[in-house]
């Protein structure tokens, strides 16, 4: 089946705006035992309940709190890891990119390339990712209107590259808040590229511990319906085995042994709400070149 801005193909799977789709997996890559107990285990919960399931990792978190903050264990030894996971697990994987060198050799492994949402400006950034010719996750920086992402994927548009997704993760509120404003996630929902709820970012607390971000990750659930009800297409969920524990973004990731009542929740408000369209006049929208 061909691919068309609302359904993006991936290993033989439609990722789009028909089909309640997720992306998760740990904040970043720790062990590979670690990210293959995780990957199979969300791919187990998401081939029971017919979800497409995309694995999320980072090889290297760059965007931390403090210089002593875990970032991952880099480029070659984290591409192997998600390669690994890749063709054991026998699902996509997605990373984020944070330099311009990193994009070809990243592409070469992973199905889909990340923008992180501070690095959403980055012009050249988002044209070496596009120019792979991978589907690209685009992050809707913290500090940008909604609108204003038109221009960022027009960046990718520029060459060629329409595999896009799009993700809300909350807006800066003041100082070390974030907030999630639907009416962003409604009219993101309005463009024809498939939209995605960060539903783990959106509670955390940037610098909130002083040396690394806090979270509450009491609210994941919550404002992941409030999403898919306002028109969100997927969801981004960090998981962890023990997030107390975890290296990166414990305090806002789910415990792992949470994800399977989470998705048939909003696999059924999905399929419920997509019964009955949101009608909405007047809004603007992202389009296509």
């Amino acid at each position: 089946m061909s691919e068309t801005a609302s359904s993006i193909w991936i290993r033989g799977q439609p990722f789009g705006k028909d089909r309640f789709f997720v992306i998760a997996g740990p904040c970043v890559l720790e062990s590979e035992d670690l990210a293959l107990r995780v990957a199979s285990s969300v791919a187990r919960m998401c081939r029971e309940l017919d979800i497409p399931y995309i694995f999320k990792s980072s090889y290297d978190k760059a965007n931390r709190t403090s210089v002593e903050s875990y970032r991952g264990p880099g480029l070659e030894k984290g591409l192997k890891i998600l390669e690994r996971v890749r063709s054991q697990v026998g699902v996509p994987v997605i990373t984020d990119v944070h330099a311009v060198q990193e994009a070809a050799a990243a592409a070469r492994v992973v199905d889909v390339l990340q923008i992180p949402a501070f690095l959403a400006r980055q012009t050249d950034l988002v044209v070496a990712a596009a120019k792979t010719g991978k589907p690209i996750n685009l992050k809707k920086a913290q500090f940008l209107a909604p609108w204003d992402m038109f221009h960022v994927v027009r960046k990718a548009e520029s060459v060629g590259n329409r595999r896009i997704f799009i993700t809300e993760r909350g807006t800066c509120f003041g100082y070390n808040a974030l907030v999630v404003d639907m009416r962003s996630v409604s009219l993101l929902s309005r463009s024809p590229y498939p939209l995605v709820f960060d539903a783990t970012h959106s509670v955390q607390i940037p610098g909130g511990q002083g040396t690394a971000s806090g979270g509450e990750r009491q609210y994941v659930e919550s404002l992941a319906r409030a999403a898919v009800a306002a028109g969100a297409d997927g969801l981004f969920m960090e998981v962890h085995e023990d997030p107390d524990r975890a290296l990166c973004d414990g305090p806002n990731s789910v415990p792992l042994n949470e994800v399977f009542a989470i998705l048939t929740a909003l696999k059924d408000l999905y399929e419920t709400t997509r019964k009955h369209p949101i009608r909405l006049q007047n809004e603007p929208v992202l389009r296509t070149a």
